[in-house]
């Protein structure tokens, strides 16, 4: 049986959505870092051990593109998704390390139908990860299109 697809009016204000989770390792840090963002405290465990940071830590774009990998392959590839215009108040609170296990989920915080396009739904969100801990790694705030429901 095919899993059922969400619609614009599959999303409502409160709604929280596990997006999945994700084991981090320090050959994965370390791999992205080399190709996305090579500084010492990601490359470098000796280097890191000598940052404010104590040891290895993983790119912030490597957290959210951790969090996008969770968010599509749970969410956005079983919905009618049109896009988005971008995230606002991206943070890192705490830094990610070799051996976390990341949890991301997305709270609904609005919806509406866009005034132009009425075949069309936006909703605003809040994205978060916590790793095995529970502490907040990452947040973020985000909007995305979806197709609304055929008549």
């Amino acid at each position: 049986m095919a899993p059922a697809i969400r619609y614009f009016e599959d999303f409502h204000a409160g709604q929280v959505i596990g997006v999945g989770t994700v084991a981090v390792s320090e050959e994965d840090i370390i791999a992205f870092a080399r190709q996305y963002d090579p500084q010492p405290m990601h490359v470098d465990p000796a280097a890191a051990a000598n940052t404010i940071y104590g040891g290895l830590i993983a790119s912030g774009w490597h957290t959210v593109s951790l969090f996008m990998r969770m968010l599509v392959e749970n969410l956005v590839a079983k919905t009618v998704s049109l896009g988005s215009p971008g995230v606002d108040e991206l943070r890192w609170p705490l830094p990610v390390r070799p051996k976390d296990r990341l949890s991301g989920q997305m709270e609904v915080l609005e919806t509406r139908v866009s005034s132009s396009r009425p075949t069309m739904g936006i909703v605003r969100w809040r994205g978060e990860v916590r790793n095995q801990d529970g502490q907040l790694v990452m947040s973020l705030l985000g909007t995305n299109f979806f197709g609304c429901r055929p008549a």
